[in-house]
């Protein structure tokens, strides 16, 4: 059975302390108080109370830590120790709407690095009604539970089911996503948008996707997705094929072969822009 650090310990149990909370709020989606934060981007007390619930879990644990997380932004701590990075909530909308698809994402940055570059070394993505953890620490692989994961085996594009992120209401970039699209769509089976970056990039990792691409991620969206993805076998990179997918906000992740057709689809695509 696989274990895993104590650290990871650490991230579950915030996760897993926050998730009643959830669930019991879901259950009763439309007694939710609900406060607008923008056009079509709302903030529920239920995300508000688990963000404070997983803070206060990792400061108990790692008191001198900073930590980005989505609604509260930066928290200052020791420079020079690790970040925590959370979203309390991926999917908000989602749950807002009684879609039984949202997931809670905790990240570790490491300002020391390699080549001396901050670096995502453990990530957790956990999906409460489904009490599936998705676990990944640096050169350990990528987990569900115990299980090892490995992203998916295809190698043809027209078997291939690729997630992504749609833009909506006042987020990203409709002409650029369209022609991503129509440059994509023709080549594989089917194209799936569900609604949570975090999960889209664990279901990568599980091989139940075969790929995911979106722009305009935040940090906490995609952090610890990134590291399953990688640590299941997979390649994530921007637009360009680089390793600055959360620096330019540009995602593509897939297997080597597949990743390798998709980048030459997308980087067609944007060049006749």
């Amino acid at each position: 059975m696989a274990s895993h650090s104590g650290l990871l310990t650490v991230m579950e149990r915030a996760a897993r302390k926050a998730a009643p909370r959830l669930r019991r709020d879901f259950n009763e989606v439309s007694q939710l108080q609900v406060s607008r934060k923008g056009p079509a981007d709302f903030v529920s007390m239920a995300d508000k109370r688990a963000e404070e619930t997983i803070i206060e879990e990792l400061r108990k644990a790692r008191p001198d830590w900073r930590m980005l997380v989505e609604e509260s932004g930066e928290i200052e701590g020791d420079p020079d120790k690790p970040r925590f990075i959370v979203d309390p909530l991926d999917g908000t909308t989602n749950f807002l709407h009684g879609i039984p698809h949202f997931s809670i994402s905790i990240a570790v940055e490491d300002p020391h690095g390699a080549q001396g570059k901050p670096e995502i070394t453990t990530g957790l993505v956990y999906q409460p009604l489904t009490d599936e953890s998705f676990w990944a620490e640096k050169g350990r692989g990528a987990w569900l539970q115990d299980q090892r994961l490995r992203v998916s085996s295809r190698r043809d594009l027209s078997e291939s089911v690729i997630a992504t992120g749609i833009p909506f209401l006042g987020h990203g970039n409709f002409v650029e996503w369209n022609r991503i699209f129509g440059a994509v769509a023709p080549e594989i089976a089917g194209i799936r948008r569900l609604g949570s970056a975090a999960l889209d990039l664990a279901w990568v990792a599980a091989g139940r996707f075969d790929g995911f691409w979106e722009s305009g991620l935040q940090p906490w969206d995609c952090a610890a997705g990134i590291l399953l993805v990688k640590e299941a076998g997979g390649f994530v990179t921007d637009y360009r094929g680089t390793d600055m997918a959360i620096e330019r906000k540009q995602l593509l992740a897939a297997n080597d072969v597949l990743h390798s057709r998709l980048h030459k689809l997308l980087a067609g695509a944007l060049r006749n822009q």
